[in-house]
């Protein structure tokens, strides 16, 4: 009586802890589809934060050469005590101190207008665009770079969850197969040999699927480490990832898009624009500097007569300037803006060299994944009719052991190079798309 008042008591609190825990569990599980991989990777790289301050500081710069174009305001105002003055009649000697004022006050404003500088303000505001650009597209590459890497480690995750399955599936097909083996042994048709082989077996599989669930374990905490997660969460990745499609457009149509959307070749492009605009910059050395000045001054006292009185006085006019020296001290300058200029054009070709290189490698590699997915489909069928056969003709007492294991060890290893060869498709579709500029 004692003892079922106890179990009443106690099993609604075990109700709920059992409830409390499924909940944690499923808390600490995530399905994550590789949109959301990567907006969360993309907003969560510190590196990406720092091109995105480098991209607005840009833009702040090519605010400021802008308004380099407006007009120069300054404003003057003095006040101060002025000492008695000191008159010599002749030489240094008959000295005199005439009456002057003691105070003296002036307020002065001059505006300058730029009208022409050579280009100067031109190259200026034309050099802060094209850095700005540069920010934006150093922000695009590094995108595509972490985008390229949180997509590797997702196919990886997802590589080790189809390896779970299969051994999952391998483990209880030969738990099956035990069974039928041990009532072979209690009907005296085989040795406790094949019994003690067949749980040998059995027990590798297990070690193999606790090995890959430590595998998904690891790579899901990379995931979370690399999306700002928490650690203990565990990744479930989209599993219709097999299915997408993967068609490829032509070689050649993969090179255009390179030449016109990778950004290292867009960056390579302004880089060389860049360098063209600093020698135009060095060429504007030997061109004048145009301005139209006006100021108005308010001054006290009047400094030719020293009357204690305010005059006001005001001037307009163009001051032009040139710079004599830079006709010999500019050459230099010039010709090593113009080898920098050939030089990021020959980075340009180079590039473009290797850009080449990378597609044909990336489009190479993904027809091979997908060659090699038709084979290993072919090689799974196989390696089941083959393990069909072995297994009927060890239950008819025509086959070893031995050969039946053999049969299931090939079935495995070609179940799991078809896993891996799937999702080496789907990544080596993103490389391509990657390498084109298109990811």
């Amino acid at each position: 009586m004692a003892l079922s008042k106890i179990i009443k008591i106690l099993l609604p609190a075990i109700i709920m802890i059992a409830a409390q825990g499924n909940i944690a569990a499923a808390v600490g599980q995530m399905f994550l589809t590789v949109d959301s991989l990567l907006s969360l990777g993309i907003d969560n790289n510190l590196q990406l934060r720092a091109s995105a301050l480098q991209q607005r500081m840009a833009l702040e710069r090519t605010k400021a050469a802008r308004k380099e174009l407006l007009p120069e305001v300054t404003v003057d105002i003095q006040a101060g005590y002025s000492g008695q003055p000191t008159v010599f009649e002749s030489g240094l000697s008959g000295a005199t101190h005439p009456e002057s004022p003691n105070w003296q006050q002036s307020y002065a404003v001059e505006v300058t207008q730029p009208l022409y500088h050579g280009g100067r303000l031109r190259t200026a505001i034309r050099k802060s665009d094209i850095e700005h650009t540069i920010a934006t597209l150093q922000t695009a590459d590094g995108e595509a770079d972490v985008k390229l890497a949180l997509l590797r480690q997702y196919m990886t995750l997802f590589s080790y969850y189809k390896q779970r399955d299969v051994l999952q599936r391998n483990i209880e097909e030969s738990e099956i197969r035990l069974k039928d083996i041990r009532k072979m042994k209690e009907e005296g048709l085989i040795t406790n040999n094949d019994v003690l082989r067949s749980e040998l077996q059995l027990t590798t599989d297990r070690l193999s699927l606790t090995e890959a669930e430590n595998n998904i374990a690891l790579a899901s905490m990379q995931l979370d480490i690399l999306l700002g997660l928490d650690e203990s969460l565990l990744i479930i990745p989209d599993t219709t990832l097999l299915e997408k499609t993967t068609a490829l457009t032509d070689y050649k149509t993969c090179i255009d898009d390179a030449y016109r959307n990778n950004p290292k070749m867009q960056l390579a492009r302004q880089q060389t624009a860049l360098a063209k605009n600093e020698t135009q910059a060095a060429l504007n050395e030997y061109l004048p500097q145009v301005s139209l000045y006006a100021g108005n001054t308010l001054a006290r006292p009047i400094t030719r007569t020293m009357t204690d009185r305010f005059s006001n006085s005001w001037n307009i006019g163009i001051r032009t300037t040139y710079s004599l020296s830079s006709l010999y001290k500019n050459r230099s300058n010039v010709g090593e803006r113009r080898g920098n200029e050939l030089f990021f054009q020959n980075e340009e070709e180079r590039l473009k060299q290797q850009l080449r290189m990378t597609i044909r490698e990336a489009y190479l590699d993904h027809i091979e994944a997908v060659e090699r997915v038709e084979a290993l489909n072919l090689s799974v069928r196989q390696a089941r009719e083959n393990f069909r056969i072995m297994q009927n003709r060890y239950l008819g007492q025509l086959a070893i052991l031995t050969d039946l294991l053999d049969a299931n060890s090939v079935l495995l290893s070609a179940e799991l190079e078809l896993t891996v060869a799937r999702v080496t498709v789907i990544y080596t579709y993103y490389e391509l798309l990657n390498a084109c500029g298109r990811l």
